[in-house]
């Protein structure tokens, strides 16, 4: 854990907000919290702040590590850091837990002031604006008038685009990472299946779980494994699992249970993820990323809706990325040329499907890298 690999420990902060949040389905937050992690510094001019919006099992915690015990840094621990494509010798990064998450912000697992119990399914639906909106508080909060740049990849960057155009004078860079200007109908459908898993496990309650003391764990597990199989690419699983087996045997004649590699990972990581994700936030980011349409209010022309950016873009996709594949980031950027807006594009080949934009490949840093500089030139 040297000063080259890491922003070292980090310790997560809380800011809360007395003013009301006035939310799109037309209720409102009157109080709320955001937790959030910042790296770096903020120079004198507060012009180099950077905000990293995360995908769906995000959180607030995107590089270091929280003790000197802790054997896994943050999520983007590759692209933050000391001489990395966000390099915090230039940078000051603020990367929250998106209101409505599981790791601290106020969402659907917090005491609703109003009953004294867990919001629950009570919790009002959110759309990415809501997100973004919450997030420009939180800017304020910080004395941040304009971010130097807004990054996410996936649910980060439908987020980072929606910035471009809520906020179109508070934000002089966007990128945008494996994302799309809405979900493909192959999408739509993999997250319903994920819910239907979850609501559909008789330890959910409508919801309202945690009142009754239990868990939709084996629900949620069946969601995250629905989830992960469309994370990576035929070739990534190929080459990490092939056909190999964990236990018993194919032969012929041989009455056993064979228990290939790719099933074990996929309990693992299931059983994993139901241990320290909520299913209400998991429903409630889901159907977010669902309703997402960055042209909708725009006559669904996502030209006029680019039309009323002032920043620049760069768009990355990746080869074998699927779930957000190059053709729904060139749909990005044509609509960004023919809008007149200055963007940059970069399809990267890479074989790790959708999760690339987490993974530590040559190309993907080399041009995240030289994009930063740029942005980092001009703060």
């Amino acid at each position: 854990m040297s000063a080259q690999q890491s922003v070292g420990i980090v310790t997560p902060q809380v800011a809360r907000f007395d003013e009301p949040l006035a939310l799109t389905c037309g209720r409102q937050l009157d109080t709320y919290e955001l937790v959030y992690e910042t790296y770096g510094e903020l120079n004198a001019s507060r012009s180099n702040a950077v905000l990293i919006c995360h995908a769906l099992s995000g959180n607030h915690h995107a590089a270091g590590y929280h003790s000197a015990d802790d054997k896994k840094p943050g999520w983007w621990n590759e692209c933050i850091g000391p001489g990395k494509p966000i390099d915090t010798n230039r940078f000051f990064v603020v990367c929250l837990n998106n209101l409505g998450g599981c790791h601290g912000s106020t969402g659907p697992s917090s005491i609703n002031p109003a009953t004294g119990r867990p919001w629950g399914p009570d919790f009002p639906p959110l759309r990415t604006r809501d997100w973004v909106h919450s997030q420009a508080r939180l800017a304020d909060y910080l004395g941040i008038g304009c971010w130097a740049a807004v990054i996410g990849g996936s649910l980060g960057g439908m987020q980072a685009m929606r910035w471009s155009l809520e906020f179109p004078d508070r934000i002089r860079h966007c990128i945008v990472i494996a994302a799309a200007l809405k979900l493909s109908a192959q999408n739509l459908a993999f997250n319903e299946v994920a819910r239907q898993a979850i609501e559909s496990d008789p330890d959910y309650f409508g919801g309202n779980y945690q009142s009754s003391n239990t868990v939709p764990a084996r629900g949620l597990a069946l969601a995250r494994m629905i989830g992960h199989i469309t994370y990576l690419s035929d070739d990534a699983m190929a080459n990490k699992f092939g056909r190999d087996l964990r236990s018993g045997s194919l032969s012929r004649g041989e009455d056993s249970n064979a228990e290939f590699q790719v099933q074990s990972y996929l309990r693992y990581q299931g059983s994993q993820f139901s241990g320290h994700f909520d299913a209400n936030t998991y429903i409630l980011m889901t159907r977010a990323l669902d309703y997402f349409d960055l042209a909708l209010e725009y006559d669904n022309d996502p030209v006029a809706a680019f039309r009323h950016a002032q920043c620049s873009f760069l768009v990355i996709s990746f080869s074998t990325d699927w779930r957000f594949s190059p053709e729904r980031s060139r749909e990005i950027v044509d609509a960004l040329i023919a809008a007149e807006r200055p963007v940059t594009y970069a399809e990267i080949d890479a074989k790790e499907g959708h999760d690339a934009f987490l993974m530590p490949i040559p190309r993907y840093l080399d041009v995240f890298r030289a994009y930063m500089r740029r942005v980092g030139d001009e703060t």
